[in-house]
């Protein structure tokens, strides 16, 4: 368990923060423990703060959503850009809410530089710089897929490991921060940065055996796409525009180049099962930075997975401080 006050920490509530790579388990983990310890979710996952994106983000489920209250989720349109500092915000302001009422504030989910704006802070970094921002994009327009991240590996190869190829915003404003300030993004996210205070934090990481969680991966993709993820991307895509960046998503970037006659059905479901499969490698390595983790080896739906992680917020609930 890690403390984030350097004061005394008497009677400081708890936080439980749930990680680990897509398709582990941590829904199953997060309301099972929710359920148990009277708490309420936080997701921690740069897609399900928009609304409509439903098939291919992996939200929990209506009914799972009425079993336990859920934040952070479906709170922002398509249409605006959200970062993580908006997240940083929002998550902060819902977990001070759930323990304010005495319930237990429960973060989960795979999105890493979330998690990091949550638990560490931002750093106070430059301005935008909306020229700037134009030339990459010309600059990307006219190189072609991958030219972001090249640049950005040029630049700061730690951070081109741990923002996706694909994702152009985030590749933007690494390279916009590493250019403005004159040196790695990486370097400036730890300057400035204010943790999150006032609470225990105990860390449980998901970390099941690789082939079972691939095929685990390889099946819910292939799901996604017979739950009706193409008419849901066409649909979506007639309603926003397809310039949209939640679009770049992994399943519906393939449905997209499915629907342009780019990919065949196979294709597209193969592709993503692919990209699903490397984003848990990725995972894998950013969260194996985080501190202090109790990690278990298995999956959040496993009755015994859930047995442990209760003992280990029963002890820390117990144990006086």
């Amino acid at each position: 368990m890690a403390v984030v006050e350097n004061a005394s920490t008497h009677n400081l509530p708890l936080l439980v923060v749930l990680l680990g790579p897509t398709a582990s388990g941590k829904t199953a983990l997060s309301l099972a423990l929710a359920e148990k310890f009277n708490g309420e979710v936080v997701s921690c996952d740069s897609v399900a703060v928009y609304r409509d994106f439903e098939i291919g983000t992996a939200k929990p489920s209506v009914e799972e959503r009425a079993r336990v209250p859920h934040h952070c989720i479906d709170i922002v349109s398509p249409e605006r850009d959200y970062s993580a500092g908006d997240y940083q915000r929002d998550g902060r302001a819902a977990i001070a809410e759930i323990a304010a009422r005495g319930r237990l504030p429960i973060v989960t989910g795979g999105t890493g530089l979330y998690l990091r704006a949550l638990l560490e802070g931002l750093f106070d970094g430059p301005q935008r710089s909306e020229p700037l921002r134009a030339r990459l994009r010309r600059s990307a327009a006219r190189h072609g897929a991958g030219w972001l991240a090249r640049v950005l590996e040029r630049i700061d190869p730690a951070a081109a490991e741990r923002i996706h190829a694909n994702d152009t915003p985030k590749l933007i404003r690494a390279i916009e921060v590493s250019l403005e300030a004159q040196r790695p993004i990486t370097e400036a996210w730890t300057a400035g940065a204010k943790p999150l205070t006032g609470y225990r934090i105990l860390r449980i990481g998901l970390a099941p055996e690789r082939a079972a969680l691939y095929g685990r991966i390889d099946a819910r993709a292939a799901a996604m796409f017979e739950r009706g993820l193409v008419a849901e991307t066409e649909r979506l895509i007639a309603k926003y525009g397809g310039e949209r960046h939640v679009f770049d998503v992994l399943g519906y970037r393939q449905a997209r180049q499915l629907l342009a006659g780019e990919l065949t059905e196979a294709q597209a479901i193969e592709a993503a099962q692919r990209g699903h499969r490397n984003y848990a490698k990725r995972q894998f390595t950013w969260f194996r930075r985080e501190p202090e983790v109790r990690w278990l080896a298995g999956f959040g739906d496993d009755v015994a997975i859930q047995q442990t992680a209760a003992e280990a917020v029963t002890v820390q609930r117990e144990t006086p401080q």
